[in-house]
């Protein structure tokens, strides 16, 4: 007697079906690749950027529910954006670039020094202020930092920045209970953004080669792997209050 055996394949339910998730600076890097995998997902995506033109494009290219240009350090344009948006919303991925001061402290005001520090902070606030009464319990507003914790006159009040970022994210996931808050740290990203503060290109593929040759994991992280993480913590709802670094083991060697 024989058994014949089939095989059956069983499609997995996309993990963001039915859900909105908003990318503040969705246009380009991170944000663009989050957008991306959150759509592969089955969610709804709503972009916003500085750059129209490349906004626009991104939109086109993710089949984008909606998009709006604006300056996320612009509160009125966040009230504005959010004022406008249809509720309900699931998750606020805030990947938009925040300018950062370099150089020597005393060498500049203490009212730059003390906005170089905060600056993310209130871009962060106004956005959670706004987004927060839309937001559906159990979802997440996911802020992105750096993890540069070297301390150098060159670098001067970057790392102290930085380092707000994780009890501010602690603290506000208590005040925004039930809608989840949670912090990614990465370090060097393959992206525009991150090769723009290099001299030239052949700088940029120093740094490349620098890390592919000194980090654990042998190679340089993407903004696709920031995504994946960004995926992760939008589905995961026993998860606030956390900080995830993502540098490639960066910070064990440094």
């Amino acid at each position: 007697m024989t058994t014949a055996t089939t095989n059956v394949s069983v499609g997995l339910e996309p993990r963001l079906l039915g859900q909105t998730v908003v990318v503040i600076g969705g246009s380009a890097g991170i944000g663009l690749e989050t957008g991306r995998l959150a759509r592969s997902e089955g969610a709804e995506v709503v972009l916003t950027g500085r750059n129209p033109e490349r906004l626009e494009q991104a939109a086109r290219e993710l089949s984008a529910r909606s998009s709006a240009a604006f300056d996320a350090d612009d509160a009125a344009g966040v009230k504005r954006f959010f004022d406008e948006l249809p509720a309900p919303i699931d998750h606020v991925l805030i990947a938009a670039y925040t300018r950062r001061s370099y150089g020597p402290m005393l060498q500049r005001l203490p009212a730059e020094v003390g906005q170089g520090i905060g600056r993310r902070v209130t871009q962060v606030l106004e956005i959670a202020r706004n987004a927060a009464p839309k937001m559906r319990p159990g979802g997440t507003l996911l802020l992105t930092g750096g993890s540069e914790r070297k301390l150098s006159r060159e670098a001067g009040i970057t790392p102290a920045a930085f380092a707000v970022l994780p009890p501010f994210t602690a603290a506000l996931a208590l005040e925004l209970a039930p809608v989840r808050v949670n912090l990614i740290q990465a370090g060097f990203v393959d992206t525009a953004l991150a090769t723009s503060y290099f001299a030239d290109a052949e700088a940029v593929e120093a740094r490349r080669e620098e890390l592919r040759a000194t980090l654990p994991i042998g190679r340089v992280v993407g903004p696709a792997d920031v995504a994946a993480l960004a995926v992760h913590l939008m589905i995961n709802t026993a998860v606030t209050g956390a900080t995830y670094d993502i540098d490639g083991g960066q910070r064990l060697i440094a």
